[in-house]
Formats: structure tokens, C-alpha cells, sequence
């Protein structure tokens, strides 16, 4: 058995940034339009008039004040509100994999690595664009990177369930690193005329590498000293978009083609199990939970952040105890707790303890627990 490392961590930020104001005019643009629309039917109560949002309300109920985009023309549109992506040849790369290869180099250099040291690629995301061939496979050529690949999705947890599969392989001796990349255009599957969802998401992509630590060099190395993860099958987070849709005309254009979700449910019932399974990954690892010094959190609401984090400490913890990065980035999804720990741990001092923990529809949980080498 070999220990596994996480030797370097890479971030592809999009070109784009739309605030909460940005996004409330376009939406309330789309409200004004639609109530003028259905004015008779609204007035005769067969209809029920669209409620305006404000910035106010997005960030009470989120902490988003901005995100990251891909295509920022689209989404502001009234009468368009999606992004325009055109489809490219099949001869071009992706825009995922142009996305994943951004974060990926990022984090070659920063553990010193080149692609002939590498040997597996896993892109861990909740959206894919295509089902075949993965993403990751395009991604391991665009590198060149020898070895093997594959696509794998668990909602928003898929980078913590990435990096434990990276770390068994590389702790089995079948690979001496493994990339794990999430490029998440979380965008494309918004619907940006809810008024309870259209200000959730953003656009990102993360890399993290893990390799053995007899191999590992770079200076920023932290120490996997567990996995852990969890699934429970739950419908309030939802998203029911797929290739049997053209299957059954009747379900075309309906609003759980997007995601969609529960939200009150979600809180209520999610909270709870984040902060039990770290407590339990800790207590398995004999790590006294007021020895962690950092929590790299999912990062969808400030709320349940701030909830997830008191439960673990018995009190409110300091904004350096459990960074937040959704007020500028919004909820990118897998990327998101990645993120936070990609910006938020190199002022940590040798022998530090972090937990980085990703959760979601599924509903799935993942907990890595770490220490700064």
C-alpha cells in the first residue's frame, strides 16, 4: 500500500461576471413581459401573476452577491435567459474538455508534474455534455497523458467520490497520480425563470492531482488521511433531462427537464448528515474535531455552511475556520468545495487538519480529511 497525496489543485475561472443586479433586471424584465402577456387571464384568476426577485432576496437566501459564467449575452437576454454555446465539430475539443484542461495544467505545474507522470484521468462532474466518449478520454489526449480514463457523476459530491477513487489507485499501486477534474457549466441546466432558482449557479472547473507521496515533491502536498462517503436516494434535488426524453413527447420543455429542487427539504435534511458523517469520519480517524482547522465546505448556501459548521464545533465558526467562496462564485456544483480549499490553504502551517466535504442531490455526501505535509 502506498499513501496518497493531493500534490497540487488547479482553478479555470470563466470570463464572465454577472451580479445579483445584473441578473434581477434581466429576470424582472422577463416577469414585466410575461404579467403584460397574460394580463386577461391573470385579471380572471386562471392565471397566477409572476413575482418580481431583487438582490436583496438572493443574497438573504444564499449569500450570492455574483457568478462566473461561459456566456453572460444569453443569460441576460428576457427573451432568451440560457446560455449560447455554440455546438462545435467533433474535430475541435469540447468546451468542457478546454474547460478541464485550463484547471489541469494549473495543477501539473503546481505539483511539479508533467502529463508522462501521470497515469488516469477521472472527470468528476455533475454535468456532462455528451455520454460517449467520456469527456475524460478527450481530456487524457488534449494532455497526453498515457493510461486510462473515465467519466463519472455523483451531482454535487462527484469530486469528493473522484478523489477517493483516485486515492484507492494510487494507494493500490495501479496508478502513481491520478487527475481528478471537474469542469461544471452548471449554467445549462438553470432555469432562469424561477424566481426560487435562477440565481443559484455559476461556471467553473477544478483539478486536483493525487499521487503517491513517496513520488510527490511540490510544495503544496496534503496528506489524504481518509475517505468517506455516503448516499441516501432522495427526489428534492432532481434534474430529469436525458436521451429517453425524445422518447416521450409529453414531458419535452417541462420544468423538470432543469434542475430542480425542494430547497426547505434539502436543508432540513442534509444538514444533519454532512455534519454526522464528518464527525464520524473524524472520531474514526481519532481526530478530535477542535483540532481541524479548516472545513472546505460545499459551497450552494451560506446558511448551511454556517449550520453544517456550528453542529461540528458547538459554535459559530470564524470566516478562516470555513472560507466562502459562493458570494463571488456562486454554487458551481463538484467544483465548488475544491475551490474553497484551492484558495483557502496555503497560509495553513505544516500539520495542519482540514476537511474537505461535498454534498448534494442523491442525496450523496463525500468527506476527505487532510493534513498540510
Amino acid at each position: 500500500m502506498h499513501n496518497a497525496v493531493i500534490s497540487g489543485t488547479g482553478l479555470y475561472t470563466p470570463p464572465h461576471s454577472i451580479s445579483n443586479d445584473e441578473l434581477v433586471a434581466a429576470f424582472n424584465a422577463y416577469v414585466g413581459q410575461y404579467n403584460a402577456e397574460h394580463a386577461a387571464a391573470i385579471e380572471a384568476g386562471q392565471m397566477q401573476a409572476l413575482a418580481e426577485s431583487s438582490a436583496a432576496f438572493i443574497e438573504k437566501a444564499s449569500g450570492i452577491q455574483s457568478r462566473y459564467v461561459m456566456d453572460k449575452t444569453g443569460i441576460l437576454d428576457p427573451a432568451r435567459m440560457k446560455p449560447r454555446l455554440p455546438e462545435r465539430s467533433n474535430d475541435e475539443p469540447s468546451i468542457l474538455c478546454e474547460m478541464a484542461v485550463n484547471a489541469a495544467r494549473q495543477a501539473l505545474q503546481r505539483a511539479g508534474r508533467e502529463p508522462g507522470d501521470v497515469d488516469a484521468v477521472i472527470v468528476a462532474c455533475s454535468n456532462l455534455q455528451r455520454p460517449y466518449p467520456a469527456i475524460a478520454i478527450e481530456v487524457q489526449q488534449a494532455l497526453g497523458i498515457q493510461g486510462f480514463a473515465f467519466d463519472m457523476n455523483v451531482a454535487c459530491s462527484s469530486a469528493t467520490f473522484g478523489i477517493q477513487a483516485a486515492a484507492n489507485a494510487v494507494q493500490l499501486g495501479q496508478a502513481r497520480a491520478v487527475l481528478v477534474v471537474s469542469p461544471e457549466i452548471c449554467t445549462g441546466h438553470l432555469n432562469f425563470r424561477d424566481r426560487d432558482s435562477h440565481f443559484i449557479f455559476g461556471d467553473a472547473a477544478t483539478a486536483v492531482l493525487v499521487e503517491r507521496d513517496s513520488l510527490a515533491h511540490g510544495e503544496h502536498r496534503l496528506e489524504i488521511l481518509g475517505t468517506k462517503l455516503l448516499t441516501q436516494f432522495s427526489n428534492n434535488i432532481r434534474n430529469n433531462f436525458g436521451f429517453l426524453n425524445r422518447a416521450a413527447e409529453e414531458g419535452e420543455g417541462q420544468p423538470d427537464k432543469l434542475f430542480v429542487q425542494e430547497g426547505r427539504k434539502v436543508f432540513r435534511e442534509v444538514c444533519p448528515m454532512v455534519a454526522d458523517l464528518i464527525a464520524q469520519h473524524l472520531a474514526e480517524l481519532q481526530v478530535p474535531v477542535e483540532q481541524v482547522q479548516r472545513f472546505w465546505l460545499h459551497q450552494a448556501n451560506l446558511s448551511m455552511n454556517q449550520l453544517i459548521a456550528k453542529k461540528l464545533l458547538g459554535r459559530d465558526a470564524e470566516p478562516q475556520e470555513a472560507p466562502v467562496i459562493l458570494d463571488r462564485y456562486a454554487n458551481t456544483s463538484s467544483a465548488g468545495s475544491v475551490i474553497a480549499l484551492h484558495l483557502n490553504h496555503e497560509d495553513l502551517p505544516a500539520g495542519a487538519l482540514g476537511v474537505l466535504s461535498s454534498f448534494g442531490a442523491g442525496y450523496s455526501i463525500g468527506c476527505v480529511v487532510l493534513r498540510k505535509a
